[in-house]
């Protein structure tokens, strides 16, 4: 039995470790703030320190959620990745299959993670390194490498023009999709392009138009 004036025993928890509530939010911010700095900076010239302080919380944190600066890149990677990997075999199995669907899915999960085109040629197009070796072995074959075989079925579904080479308009999907992200500032600042809400609606009207006008029979 405790004494009435016995102060209760503090509450223990691991070092760096967060309150349950703020769990989410904390992750959530840290992936945001390493996905804008890689993307800025380069993996390699980010250090965990940059990112903790950036994000407003403790370094230790980094390395209770993720492990390691790798495990902070994959998870960055894995957030946005993920889901689209899922989404592009799902749509695989689709009796009609428009190509306008596939290129929606990609320029929606571009425009949620704006920085993350500018990561991948930074550190996986223009690099040879342990992130071109990651996104090549875990991401590449489910995204671009996937594409190829959603263009063939649209082919014998009747709804691409058969003549069309399935790898070249991957190529151009992913050129559509993605490039816009990579070259926001230059678009924004000499073609007067906006990359809010209103803006990234009317670019993906643009490109819907364009891949329907110009892949159908």
């Amino acid at each position: 039995m405790k004494h009435k004036n016995q102060k209760p025993e503090p509450t223990t928890r691991l070092r760096g470790r967060p309150p349950d509530t703020d769990s989410g939010e904390m992750q959530s911010r840290l992936l945001d703030t390493a996905e804008a700095l890689f993307a800025e900076h380069g993996f390699a010239a980010t250090p965990v320190r940059q990112v903790a302080e950036q994000a407003g919380v403790n370094s230790a944190l980094v390395h209770y959620y993720f492990g390691n600066k790798a495990g902070l890149l994959k998870a960055v990677l894995d957030r946005a990745l993920a889901p689209m990997a899922q989404a592009i075999a799902e749509m695989g199995q689709e009796e009609a299959l428009d190509l306008a669907t596939i290129a929606e899915a990609m320029f929606g999960m571009a425009a949620s993670h704006p920085a993350l085109p500018r990561l991948i040629v930074r550190e996986v197009l223009l690099s040879a390194g342990d992130t071109n070796e990651l996104f090549i072995k875990h991401y590449a074959p489910r995204l671009g490498g996937a594409l190829p075989g959603l263009v063939e079925n649209a082919q014998r579904q009747g709804r691409v023009d058969a003549s069309l080479d399935p790898g070249i308009v991957s190529l151009m999907l992913l050129s559509l999709c993605m490039f816009p992200f990579v070259a926001q500032r230059v678009a924004q600042a000499q073609l007067n392009i906006r990359f809010d809400g209103t803006g990234t609606a009317d670019f993906l009207a643009h490109i819907s138009q364009l891949i329907q006008r110009g892949t159908q029979p």
